[in-house]
């Protein structure tokens, strides 16, 4: 299928890690409103990025989608589409066993260090084809929050800042986490009144749920992931707005993923709720950094937040805190959090 569609709507393909890549002329193309397709294929994996938006300066922000699987272009939407793009170019990347990306890969050879490589053969495809010149930011949310770190700590140098939306930096972590957030705030709504029922199956669930195990740790993920549908219904944040305005027949099929998650049932296998923590080496991070997290996060709790600011060791840092937003900013308070992105990529670029 993606061969097919290779063919269809000329998508570019590009080999990553080749010394040597001469970069493809521009001078023809309009970089203030660039829509297209580059392919990196590196280590057996062939990923799709798709890029919009305005190149003229040569800025590119690089954005590592959550799950794991999920797709570059779910960040396709709202102000990220509309007045982001208009700032500066957004690429939006589908990682190694997600989105529409293929490989004939083996599980053996998967590991959070392989995908990060995956992430700097990408930068270097950009540079490639857009110049040396061009100048890179590196955003990650959720699952991509682990992937950022990863790719920073292998090589900072290609990156001149590093933004962390409610990101995974430390999914050893993240059991003990729900069992003390959940219940605080299941109680902290249950004396609101609100949606009284649900919160206590909440609390029971998060309090009896028993040591860790990947099945628990699920359960519990699950349940967080269900938290907001209800706070917006209770009107403590906003509900969510996905505006993704006028797809092409060519995007629509990459909203969704195809993988069926095939990245995430290896990765857990492989103990990345056992293994994976960057706390103790964020600190190695030096370049500008802005994190931004949503106050009533309880997917990855916004304790994440305070800790990820506190270890990250750029003297250029700063943290934003969305008051109306659980795990996805860019849903909910979608104007502030471009303004957010905005700000800061043209602080540093």
């Amino acid at each position: 299928m993606i061969y097919k569609t290779k063919n269809t709507i000329g998508i570019l393909t590009l080999i990553a890690m080749v010394s040597g890549m001469v970069s493809c002329s521009k001078e023809s193309e309009d970089l203030t409103a660039l829509r297209e397709t580059i392919f990196v294929r590196h280590k057996n994996a062939d990923m799709p990025a798709r890029i919009f938006g305005n190149a003229s300066e040569k800025v590119f922000l690089i954005i590592l989608h959550g799950g794991t699987g999920g797709t570059g272009l779910e960040y396709r939407v709202n102000t990220i589409r509309t007045e982001v793009e208009k700032n500066n170019a957004v690429v939006y990347f589908d990682q190694r066993g997600s989105g529409s990306s293929q490989g004939s890969y083996s599980e053996k050879e998967v590991s959070i260090d392989l995908m990060a490589e995956d992430v700097l053969a990408l930068a270097k495809v950009i540079k490639a084809k857009y110049g040396e010149d061009s100048k890179l930011f590196l955003m990650g949310h959720s699952w991509g929050g682990a992937l950022g770190p990863a790719t920073l700590l292998k090589d900072q140098n290609e990156f001149l800042g590093w933004i962390d939306v409610n990101g995974a930096h430390d999914f050893i972590g993240l059991y003990e986490s729900y069992q003390l957030v959940l219940p605080q705030l299941a109680d902290e709504q249950i004396a609101l009144g609100n949606s009284i029922e649900y919160w206590e199956g909440i609390r029971n669930l998060a309090t009896s749920v028993g040591p860790y195990s990947l099945q628990n740790s699920l359960r519990l993920n699950s349940a967080a992931n269900g938290v907001a549908r209800v706070l917006a219904t209770d009107n403590v944040i906003n509900d969510a707005v996905a505006d993704f305005g006028n797809d092409t027949p060519s995007e629509k099929p990459f909203r969704v993923t195809w993988n069926m998650n095939q990245i995430g049932g290896i990765l857990d296998k492989k103990g990345l709720n056992e293994n994976v923590s960057f706390t103790n080496r964020l600190s190695e991070i030096s370049i500008p950094s802005l994190v931004l997290w949503g106050t009533y996060d309880v997917v990855v709790p916004t304790l994440y937040a305070q800790e990820a600011f506190d270890n990250l060791g750029s003297d250029d840092k700063e943290i934003f805190i969305f008051e109306r937003s659980a795990h996805s900013p860019m849903y909910t308070e979608p104007d502030l959090f471009a303004d957010k992105l905005i700000e800061f990529i043209n602080t540093h670029k």
